[in-house]
């Protein structure tokens, strides 16, 4: 496989998860985070890649020379949280730790993005935890910046 000349593999494709890209989803996960998921994933698979599927996307990269996917990316339009725009939110992005430095994570967030524009969004949003420079540096670069809301929580486990 070869790069094109801003880095991207040459033959990469970004289209819509099927059910025959499940088990790589998994296979991908269990691989970066070290625990295997498969009910979580297939939730996430039957309402993001099959329920209002013009409001809900689940992408995914892939080559032709290469088995499995690259990388992954998970999303959909919302518009209720505590009366905010509708906007695009991204709640999943994964590439595979051998294929990183290539634009798959680029490529997977610029179709997300497209995907986004399409359903009529003019914004998109997503969560980082702090302590997680690797996805605050990428959205960071793809140009994402704080925006106007603020994450409360509270442990439940405290009296």
């Amino acid at each position: 496989m070869t790069d094109t000349a801003d880095g991207q593999k040459s033959d990469l494709k970004i289209r819509r998860a099927t059910p025959e890209h499940l088990r790589h989803v998994i296979d991908l996960d269990a691989r970066i985070t070290g625990q295997s998921k498969p009910d979580y994933w297939q939730d996430i698979f039957e309402r993001y890649a099959k329920r209002r599927v013009d409001q809900r996307f689940f992408l995914i990269a892939e080559s032709e020379t290469t088995e499995g996917i690259l990388g992954l990316i998970a999303g959909e339009v919302r518009g209720w949280e505590f009366g905010s725009q509708p906007c695009g939110w991204i709640f999943a992005v994964s590439v595979d730790l051998d294929e990183r430095q290539q634009g798959i994570g680029e490529a997977l967030f610029k179709a997300m993005c497209d995907e986004f524009r399409q359903a009529g969004m003019s914004t998109v949003r997503t969560m980082v935890r702090r302590q997680n420079p690797l996805h605050m540096s990428f959205f960071r670069s793809e140009g994402m910046m704080a925006g106007p809301y603020t994450q409360l929580e509270l442990s439940l486990d405290e009296g």
